[in-house]
């Protein structure tokens, strides 16, 4: 029967619940230190795979000191002193009854290999854990120039990490990772920002639908707001079609699409649609630009969750992380259409329009329509 280590021996190293990974540790340097020789074995494993720092840092020692030179089988006390030596170095705290807890702890010699893959996997499970966190706070980041790129850069350091993982795991068939997905991340904190932002939008593209056949790019389901999405369906509907468009023929298009049932009156309507603030592509950048910062912490929330399932194989990990990324993919694609491709090509003079609401910086908007607009509403008739 296998002897249990003392908890007065092992309360300095160890937490009190132990994962699985734990076990398998200490099972593997309880083998090595019987037959230094497996070591020639383990090529792939470092001592930054060991979750527990003291048992890194006596593997770290295994490395550094020599193997003995006399009996392939047995380690001699001089090369067990040595590495107990060279362990304190790095960890103050190692006692001799702590290694041969680790022989106690170790059923096979054999089966070291087995082990040592145990211990791989649950490192590879720690790094994608790390990536996916370093993942949610670049999307978090308000202090970058660029918030889209650094997110964006993150996430391709995920991915490579996936492809090297991938490359040292060998792959199977195996169904997709069972852990629930997450919720949705909450509205930002500036939702009353980005409603208004989705506003100015309805508005602009109200009045120069040239751009909004040019800005495929963007979706119904970048708007926050319900009402404000079905508003775009209408103007893009009209727009495409080549149909007028205007306030009038937008709030017809919105009464047969069951928009106005939604709770905004066809006067609330008319009054968000006729107050254009800068171009309509500028605002629509916003709108992908906050759908991909937003799509991006719900990627590393999911890959999160994945990895702390300890249910999930490194190829479930994998494979689900992938999968995670694709979804990000489909708005990087479109983030990227939208910051290349100039909208409203078609357009001909050009002027500029300020507002105390808006931007620092807004683009410029053809003249045409010349119409005067009515005064913005108050904020308390927008929906």
């Amino acid at each position: 029967m296998p002897h249990t280590p003392d908890s007065e021996d092992e309360a300095p190293y160890e937490p009190t619940e132990r994962p699985p990974v734990h076990y398998a540790e200490q099972a593997l340097l309880g083998a090595l230190l019987l037959d230094p020789t497996l070591l020639e074995g383990l090529a792939e494993l470092a001592p930054a795979s060991f979750g527990n720092p003291f048992h890194a840092a006596l593997f770290a020692a295994m490395r550094t000191v020599p193997a003995p030179e006399e009996h392939a089988h047995r380690a001699g006390l001089d090369w067990l002193n040595a590495v107990l030596a060279q362990a304190q170095t790095e960890t103050a705290g190692l006692t001799p009854s702590f290694l041969h807890s680790l022989i106690s702890a170790c059923p096979r010699q054999n089966h070291a290999p087995a082990y040592a893959a145990m211990i791989r996997s649950e490192h590879a499970r720690r790094t994608i854990r790390q990536h996916a966190e370093r993942l949610a706070q670049a999307a978090a980041d308000t202090t970058v120039p660029d918030r889209p790129g650094h997110a964006l850069a993150a996430a391709d350091a995920l991915a490579r990490h996936l492809d090297e993982l991938a490359s040292r795991f060998p792959s199977h068939s195996g169904p997709m990772p069972r852990t629930p997905p997450p919720p949705p991340p909450p509205p930002p904190t500036d939702a009353q920002e980005a409603l208004e932002a989705e506003q100015w939008l309805l508005a602009s593209g109200v009045a120069w639908p040239a751009y909004v056949r040019e800005m495929r790019w963007l979706n119904a389901d970048d708007f926050l707001h319900p009402v404000h999405a079905g508003l775009w369906q209408c103007v893009t509907t009209l727009a495409h079609r080549g149909d007028p468009v205007d306030p009038i023929t937008v709030l017809w298009e919105a009464q047969h699409r069951g928009v106005l049932a939604a709770g905004i009156t066809p006067a609330d309507t008319l009054a968000l649609l006729s107050t254009p603030v800068g171009s309509p592509d500028y605002w629509g950048e916003r709108l992908v630009e906050r759908t991909l910062l937003t799509r991006t912490r719900h990627v590393a929330d999911r890959v999160t969750a994945y990895a702390d399932d300890p249910a999930n194989s490194v190829h479930q990990l994998i494979t689900g992380s992938r999968r995670a990324l694709a979804d990000l993919h489909a708005v990087r694609s479109r983030w990227q259409r939208a910051t290349r491709s100039p909208a409203a090509s078609t357009a001909q003079a050009e002027t500029t329009v300020t507002s105390r609401a808006g931007p620092r910086s807004l683009r410029t908007i053809p003249t045409t329509p010349a119409r005067a607009f009515p005064a913005r509403p108050t904020p308390g008739r927008a929906p």
